[in-house]
């Protein structure tokens, strides 16, 4: 392979060979701009562990991870500390996956990587909806005199994107100029995730769509794991409900962020964290 992994172990249930796969999951661990507590770098090797606490059946989908072809391909190789090397590094990865006809899911790691992963999939699909699930909105010009950051991330992304492309659920925090920015440039709906979404399904189907999950998305009572919790979130129950209404929907890729198991000794914020990882591959990978 041209690209740069590193094996570690793999995802329960994850173990379909590279050149069999539909899906190919891999580890993003860039927490270069995180902004309050950095960790999420270590966020897929924990996610990984986390996952043999879970079985690969989702009892409430029927469905089980046997059912996909899903390869995991372990994490990617980055050069620390160098954010515009890592981004290339990363959108190359996405862009080699997508040429042989497959789709990705990423773990991250901080949100600034999914900009790389947008851009590469951007090219295969000119009118791609963006679906972003998050506490913040990500949508600052620039953050400490930075331009590209977990804090800008979703505003590089709209510029990207035809007008309206970005849908944002979730939303609890951010600051005036970005609620202005939201109100002209994206489809903003705060705090909530299953019900805004379930209103917009109709406007989303059959369009190629991505989805980035910003795991700080949910409450900080159930996901304290994460590097900049926000309290007012959904539950748990309500991101994984959310989660299955993507059968509903054409998702061409997606990604789940900024989740740092290791700052939660009660280990429930890993478990959460790969519990959506398998209910999301079983909504969006079976037709």
């Amino acid at each position: 392979m041209a690209i740069g992994f590193y094996r570690t172990d793999r995802f329960l249930g994850m173990d379909s060979p590279w050149h069999e796969a539909d899906w190919i999951y891999f580890g993003i661990p860039m927490d270069f701009t995180a902004s309050f507590q950095p960790g999420s770098r270590f966020g897929p090797v924990r996610v990984r562990e986390s996952s043999y606490a879970i079985e690969t059946y989702s009892w409430s989908q029927q469905r089980d991870l046997a059912q996909i072809a899903v390869h995991d391909a372990g994490d990617l190789e980055l050069p620390f500390g160098n954010v515009p090397k890592s981004l290339e590094q990363i959108k190359r990865a996405a862009d080699e996956i997508l040429a042989q006809g497959k789709r990705f899911f990423g773990l991250g790691g901080e949100h600034l990587v999914t900009l790389p992963l947008v851009e590469a999939v951007l090219k295969q699909y000119p009118d791609l909806v963006v679906v972003h699930w998050d506490a913040h909105a990500d949508l600052r010009d620039e953050y400490l005199g930075e331009r590209f950051s977990h804090a800008t991330v979703l505003r590089r992304v709209a510029e990207k994107l035809s007008p309206g492309h970005l849908y944002q659920f979730g939303i609890r925090s951010g600051t005036a100029q970005e609620a202005e920015f939201a109100e002209q440039h994206t489809r903003l709906y705060p705090e909530k995730v299953w019900e805004p979404l379930s209103a917009v399904l109709s406007e989303l189907r059959g369009r190629p769509v991505y989805v980035t999950i910003d795991i700080d998305v949910i409450d900080p009572a159930f996901m304290p794991g994460t590097g900049t919790p926000e309290p007012g979130g959904i539950t748990s129950q309500e991101a994984l409900a959310a989660l299955r209404l993507l059968a509903q929907l054409n998702v061409v890729s997606m990604d789940l962020v900024e989740a740092m198991p290791q700052a939660d000794l009660s280990q429930r914020s890993g478990v959460l964290a790969a519990k959506m990882v398998r209910e999301a591959l079983l909504a969006a990978g079976i037709p």
